[in-house]
């Protein structure tokens, strides 16, 4: 009894240390975004340019985050945890990291505890865990503060397994509760997730071991083996009908935002193409992670020897894993893993512009990373000082992969540093183009802004917001002409484009064109009636056309929306104080 109490306590004090070195190791990487500004890829959006973020926790805000699509995404917890930080520290940047950084700990600590529970194994357990905390791949989604949505998705995912291994125990319906409560959070963060309950059956088969393929000769008679089984299915049925509601809104919010792409831009066979090279490119890149970059534009065209080797990477690794089934069942959980999970992003169904994502891999690469971890210590089983060479081998990882990361980290510091990074590591990078033209713009450097939007549209002609910058920039300069003629090419790609159409009744509205003006304003008012900037912009054309009266309600209309924009505010005020003199003078009866 004694031996079995000081066995516990032992686990617990490795857990522990365990746990001590995971938290140092992911700070020595990340704790440098503390002093990293914001980003303008999406950030924006997300936290410092978002009216209902900036409120924080408010009633309205809560409101819009639980029944809105935004960015063509349904997440309410995401926007509640932004609206939180606000709340908490404003809008100093570096806390914001740091709130990402401290999700990335609890998740890298909660896989740690899942597989030393699941299988008992410490060491290769904390392996995983390291490789997860510090892989550069993962950056990505820790330095982005808009990658919130990752880290929240994936930590009550987690947790979700944590009540599954509960429920496992004990195998009640009060126990199956915490499984279904923590995916619908998950779910609610991001739709990432929507693969557990396949993760989970995985689970089942290894390490929880609730079933084996195939018969041994022993038991061969036994009659319950594949009513198991489909009992395991079964009990998951709760998740898959989440996991579909799920889909369903996420696709529902793709198409809505536009974000999905259309079949003719990406034909099936090209997104099949790609999702393989995918597949292949993510391995490499977790073995070496070289050239790594905010965003990877979709290809023009796929070499047919890139198709042929990531397919036969793809089935060799498969085939191998086939064969191992029984003996290294890890294997084929850790592949099946890697593939499933990567199903939602992969590109079946095309969404966004990029090829891959490195961000998409926060989840899938822990597939791989329990092979390494069983399937190293496996290969060097037969060689004298194995355990040596093993610590050796992790020490080694763990440095190397701290320095790449702390470098990779690096570039999220500024606008500048990251974009400028994917500059030079990719080509035809239009995105990179487009933000960092947006950074000069902010800083007043018109014509290399104007340089950056200019290869953008080069790039890809069909790139509406760099049309839309170039024109704002253009605008800046006085060209107003060349600006219309930007905003125009904008919304002949996206005819539903709002801030263009606000834009083009700006500029007709420096030209003196005031009814075109208020054409436009309506046009944007009509696609987005939330749209402050096109009440306020219809105000002050109203008012040059002497329809004083209708110019307030606009601008109040505005400030219903956006209470605190200070120009609508000044307008208002003007107008009112404008419409009291004619009063007094008699001049409007």
């Amino acid at each position: 009894m004694n031996s079995k109490h000081d066995k516990f306590f032992v686990n617990i004090r490795r857990e522990v240390w365990v746990g001590i070195f995971l938290v140092l190791v992911t700070l020595a990487v990340y704790f440098q975004v503390g002093k990293f500004d914001f980003t303008n890829y999406d950030t924006a959006e997300y936290v410092y340019e978002n009216d209902y973020v900036k409120n924080g926790l408010t009633a309205e805000s809560i409101r819009w985050a639980f029944f809105s699509i935004h960015r063509s995404n349904w997440h309410p917890l995401t926007w509640l945890s932004h609206m939180l930080d606000v709340e908490l520290y404003g809008l100093q940047a570096g806390r914001h990291h740091l709130t990402n950084v401290m999700f990335h700990i609890f998740n890298t600590l909660l896989l740690f505890w899942l597989l030393h529970r699941m299988t008992g194994n410490i060491w290769r357990s904390s392996f995983v865990a390291v490789l997860f905390a510090i892989h550069p791949l993962h950056v990505q989604s820790v330095a982005w503060i808009a990658e919130r949505k990752d880290l929240l998705s994936t930590f009550f995912g987690l947790l979700a397994i944590w009540g599954y291994i509960r429920y496992v125990q004990f195998q009640t319906i009060g126990s199956f509760m915490p499984v279904l409560l923590f995916f619908i959070l998950s779910l609610m963060a991001k739709p990432m997730m929507v693969t557990l309950p396949f993760v989970l059956l995985l689970l089942d088969y290894w390490p929880l071991e609730r079933f084996r393929f195939g018969f041994k000769p022993e038991v061969s008679h036994h009659p319950q083996r594949f009513a198991l089984k489909a009992a395991l299915i079964l009990e998951k049925i709760p998740l898959l009908v989440f996991s579909a509601a799920s889909c369903i809104v996420t696709v529902y919010a793709q198409q809505t935002g536009g974000a999905v792409g259309s079949s003719v831009a990406y034909p099936f066979h090209v997104r099949m193409a790609n999702a393989l090279v995918s597949y292949g490119s993510y391995i490499g890149q977790m073995v070496w992670p070289n050239n790594l970059a905010v965003f990877y534009p979709y290809p023009e065209g796929l070499a047919g020897w890139r198709i042929l080797i990531a397919a036969i990477l793809l089935v060799g690794i498969s085939c191998l894993a086939i064969r191992f089934v029984k003996s290294k069942p890890w294997l084929i959980v850790g592949w099946l893993w890697f593939l499933g999970t990567l199903v939602p992003v992969i590109g079946v169904v095309q969404v966004g512009s990029q090829a891959m994502a490195d961000r998409y891999t926060y989840v899938p690469l822990i597939g791989l990373f329990i092979i390494l971890a069983w399937g190293v210590p496996d290969l060097l089983k037969r060689f004298a000082y194995q355990k040596l060479w093993l610590a050796v081998i992790a020490g080694l990882v763990t440095v190397t992969l701290t320095i790449v990361s702390w470098g990779q980290v690096k570039t999220w510091q500024s606008s500048v540093t990251l974009f400028e990074r994917a500059l030079a590591v990719t080509k035809n990078n239009y995105v990179a183009h487009n933000n960092l033209g947006q950074y000069r713009l902010e800083e007043g450097r018109l014509s290399d802004a104007i340089n950056h939007f200019t290869k953008a549209v080069e790039i890809n002609p069909k790139f509406e917001l760099a049309y839309l910058n170039l024109g704002v920039a253009l605008s800046r300069q006085g060209k107003i002409d060349e600006a219309i003629r930007s905003y125009i090419r904008a919304l002949k790609v996206k005819p539903d484009f709002v801030v263009a159409y606000n834009n083009l009744g700006n500029a007709l509205y420096r030209q003196g064109k005031y009814q075109q003006a208020i054409s436009n304003y309506l046009r944007a008012i009509q696609i987005d009636p939330h749209y402050a900037e096109a009440y306020n912009g219809m105000g002050a054309a109203l008012i040059r056309l002497g329809e004083i009266e209708k110019a307030v309600e606009f601008f109040k209309k505005a400030l219903q929306i956006n209470p605190d924009n200070t120009n609508t505010q000044n307008n208002l005020k003007n107008t009112l104080a404008a419409t009291k003199k004619k009063h007094k003078n008699g001049d409007i009866k």
